[in-house]
């Protein structure tokens, strides 16, 4: 039995899951900071005295716009995924990750609260499996092979509110292929 993979994985902490994603699907810690991430905030828009891209009492919960600056500071681009569309391989082939952004229920304690927020998670695929990297999870999860990522990322895209985003790398072919091995 061929042993599991190192695989970096950072647990959530307040509202940061966004950061986590980041840094779980470049499997670097620290690749992104708090601090990095509310600049990237105050850049999308310098004016605002409350900003749209975050928490208003700035524990993170961090917009799709920040998400995607934060990957083109990775010489990446983040695609959002066409629920209408079916996933094939051909689709996930040439993608160095997946973010899923998925409506998430709110609790204090035990008390389930009445609305709901959205949770950031990353996918990666080591030695020829994909990975769930939420931060949630005490440690990663095993999704299986490309056809079982396939049937769970179709699950999740037949919920309400579920987001599916591709991120490729925007490097010429053999530079970013260069750096993944």
């Amino acid at each position: 039995m061929k042993a599991k993979p190192y695989i970096y994985h950072e647990k959530q902490s307040k509202q940061l899951c966004a950061l986590h994603t980041l840094n779980n699907l470049f499997q670097k810690p620290e690749t992104f900071s708090k601090t990095l991430l509310d600049d990237l905030c105050t850049q999308l828009t310098p004016d605002s005295w409350i900003n749209p891209h975050r928490s208003v009492f700035g524990l993170g919960n961090y917009d799709v716009n920040v998400v995607m600056a934060a990957i083109q500071l990775m010489d990446c681009e983040m695609v959002w995924w066409d629920k209408r569309r079916k996933i094939t391989p051909h689709d996930i082939d040439s993608a160095i990750g997946l973010i899923l952004n998925l409506p998430s229920p709110r609790r204090v304690g035990s008390l389930l609260l009445p609305f709901r927020t959205k949770h950031w998670l990353a996918i990666r695929q080591f030695d020829s499996v994909y990975y769930n990297l939420d931060s949630k999870l005490p440690s990663p999860e095993s999704i299986g092979d490309m056809q079982q990522l396939i049937e769970h990322l179709t699950r999740h895209l037949n919920e309400d509110d579920c987001e599916l985003f591709l991120v490729n790398s925007t490097k010429p072919c053999t530079l970013a292929v260069a750096e993944q091995m």
